[in-house]
């Protein structure tokens, strides 16, 4: 069973992922403290494009990947601006009450919550977890038992989900049928959930075996099949997004979208 997509490896897979990891989350932090609706726009047009050109995947598949978020920003930017509260109405109806700080409030949100999206899929997006978690070992020291762990977890889901296809196969020929609606719903779980949670049971013991038998618990220095280094691409990386926020600021102050300098939610 192939679970994996095809794509083209760009600079960005290049990147140590312990440090791509730090620098997400140093800008999920940093976007938190941009309140200028302006430099918020700007900076979510350049993670944009990050996204779009250098993740190396097709862009109907980037498209695709994005719907989910591009309704939640529309969701989140609604609402704010529907519902908010603030001083200068615009529009008034029933429940729906449009401030001016409410419009620039919910579009700020939108946005903030497009970022965070962006962010996280170009992460996910460009990272092998095999790689992100030998990377944690050698440069941030993770003790490797909770490092094989998690990719142990991570490579038992595309088995688990093989386990389910196998499992509905074997009982469709046999006639098992679950219908349609909430009760088929409720029936094709009882006629999966057992099956399958007993073999993740055998599958889990039988590599808690194997990593006691390579003394994960004894061994405090370990060698690795792959060896994850610094190159000059993360210093591309880190710099992309150092010129990122003060071009961001820049064409804020100097070429604003709206009047509006600063929104606090």
């Amino acid at each position: 069973m192939n679970n994996t997509f095809d794509f083209r490896e760009t600079w960005l897979h290049k990147i140590n992922p312990s440090l791509k990891l730090l620098t997400m989350i140093f800008l999920f932090i940093l976007v938190i403290f941009i309140h200028n609706l302006n430099q918020m726009i700007l900076f979510t047009i350049m993670t944009m494009i990050l996204f779009v050109f250098f993740t190396g995947h097709p862009y109907k598949r980037i498209l695709l990947f994005s719907i989910p978020f591009l309704f939640i920003f529309i969701s989140t930017t609604t609402s704010m601006i529907f519902f908010g509260k603030g001083d200068t109405t615009i529009l008034r109806w029933g429940l729906v009450h449009v401030t001016e700080e409410s419009l620039f409030r919910g579009i700020h949100l939108g946005f903030r919550a497009l970022t965070y999206a962006l962010l996280g899929l170009t992460f996910a997006l460009t990272t092998r977890p095999v790689y992100l978690f030998y990377s944690m070992m050698q440069q941030l020291k993770l003790n490797p038992k909770y490092s094989y762990s998690f990719m142990a977890g991570i490579r038992l889901m595309p088995i688990m989900i093989e386990e389910f296809q196998h499992i509905r196969s074997a009982q469709k020929v046999r006639g098992v049928r679950t219908g349609a609606g909430m009760n088929g719903l409720f029936h094709l779980f009882k006629f999966t959930s057992i099956p399958l949670l007993s073999q993740c049971i055998r599958r889990a013991f039988r590599i808690a075996v194997a990593m006691e038998a390579k003394r994960f618990d004894y061994s405090k220095e370990r060698t690795f099949y792959y060896k994850i280094g610094f190159s000059k691409v993360d210093v591309v990386f880190v710099g992309y997004f150092v010129v990122l926020t003060g071009l961001s600021f820049y064409l804020a102050q100097e070429f604003p979208f709206f009047p509006v300098t600063d929104v606090r939610d």
